[in-house]
């Protein structure tokens, strides 16, 4: 008896050990979920954090780094400061968001080193918020800036701005002395410049830029900055083959505006350097000052009319653009345009987009050009008042002629009703 009441003490016992040991172990399972649970946030991996602040808007960002001293080391990382918009008025004069002058200098000095794409946004027109940008931007001298802006809205451009990547705008307070600043500051880096409404920036102060920036392969500018010798420079032995020249031909006044001619021999040196570019030009001129252009041969390659443009120059552009690849005709008036259309069909051999607005062609010279062009017109925009019927075509059969030419189904477009 005595010795089966030992055994069953001593079964008790294991069992009761047994149970604390599944006790604690049930506990240390607890204790390891609840930690899985309840992670440390401030201990995330700083590139996900800074993931995070890369989509946060800046003053979400701010508060978000006062939450703990990781976060704010993240806030302070060299990647999220690349790229910043300075938006500048005056508080007084205007209601809408403005940096704040004490975030302002934190960036200057803890952040000017890094910004490579930064843009200044002036919303109001007064001269102090002008300033404001020029200051910011004169110790920002030592950047190694790939993308600046200084845009108005204020004073917007005559044309629609589009969305940029490493476009350069400088506009209303830049001038020769403080371009030349900048580019000798930035002569490695810069790739990319778009000059629009510059009008203390003259033909030498882009001829400096082009003499020091040699790694520029983006250039957009108003006619009146282009010059013979910066075309030279761009076509020197020192300067990388540009990819891409915007010209932009803008006359606000008619009678008033002299435009200069352009040597061929400038045009020729250019394109032997750079045979690749995309030559891209933008008219905006009233009829009577077109007679500098296409007179001899010119190698754009996007043609764009934004005012009406008439016949003598349409037949001028077949005469000289042989590299033509894209052209644009928003008005013309009267006179149909068939000669005009199957002189550049003959002449212009790249040509693959055309787009034609308040002009007059008729049916049968439209689908000859269409026809001398072929499948290499993979874009062709025509209005359906733009074409007049005749004795061969009708508006109803005209499509399909197209279309066959063309090697895909087409239809003119048509003016909404509403």
């Amino acid at each position: 008896m005595k010795r089966g009441r030992k055994t069953n003490e001593a079964n008790s016992s294991s069992s009761e050990d047994t149970t604390v040991t599944e006790s604690k172990r049930h506990k240390a399972v607890e204790k390891k979920t609840t930690v899985v649970q309840s992670p440390d946030w401030a201990n995330l991996l700083q590139d996900i954090i800074l993931q995070v602040f890369q989509y946060l808007p800046l003053l979400d960002r701010a508060h978000a780094s006062q939450v703990c001293r990781s976060w704010n080391q993240v806030f302070h990382m060299p990647d999220l400061w690349r790229c910043f918009e300075f938006e500048l008025n005056q508080p007084a004069t205007s209601n809408l968001r403005t940096t704040h002058p004490e975030l302002i200098k934190q960036i200057i000095k803890r952040h000017s080193n890094h910004l490579q794409y930064v843009s200044f946004k002036v919303v109001d027109s007064s001269k102090e918020s002008a300033e404001a940008a020029c200051d910011i931007l004169s110790q920002l001298v030592n950047c190694s800036l790939k993308t600046l802006g200084l845009i108005s809205t204020a004073r917007p451009s005559f044309m629609d701005l589009p969305k940029v990547f490493y476009y350069v705008y400088f506009l209303l307070q830049i001038d020769d002395p403080s371009l030349k600043v900048l580019v000798a500051n930035n002569s490695d880096t810069l790739k990319l410049l778009k000059m629009s409404s510059c009008p203390h920036v003259s033909p030498a102060g882009i001829l400096c830029v082009a003499d020091q920036c040699h790694g520029l392969r983006e250039l957009a500018l108003n006619y009146h900055l282009l010059s013979d010798e910066l075309l030279l420079a761009l076509s020197s032995e020192k300067h990388v083959r540009l990819e891409h020249l915007r010209i932009d031909v803008v006359s606000e006044n008619p009678g008033q505006t002299q435009f200069h001619t352009i040597q061929k021999s400038s045009w020729d040196a250019f394109i032997k350097h750079s045979p690749k570019v995309n030559l891209v030009m933008y008219f905006f001129l009233y009829e009577e000052e077109f007679d500098p252009f296409f007179r001899y041969e010119t190698p754009v390659t996007h043609l764009y009319f934004g005012r009406s443009v008439s016949k003598d120059v349409l037949g001028r552009v077949g005469m000289t653009c042989p590299r033509l690849v894209e052209l644009v005709v928003c008005a013309n008036g009267l006179r149909p345009l068939d000669e005009e259309l199957i002189c550049i069909a003959e002449r212009c051999k790249y040509l693959s987009a055309v787009g034609l607005g308040e002009c007059e062609v008729s049916c049968s010279a439209f689908v000859e050009f269409v026809k001398m062009c072929g499948g290499r017109l993979s874009q062709l925009s025509i209005m359906e008042e733009v074409l007049i019927p005749d004795q061969k075509y009708s508006l109803e059969q005209i499509h399909w002629e197209v279309s066959k030419h063309l090697g895909r189904v087409w239809f003119p477009d048509m003016m909404p009703t509403w």
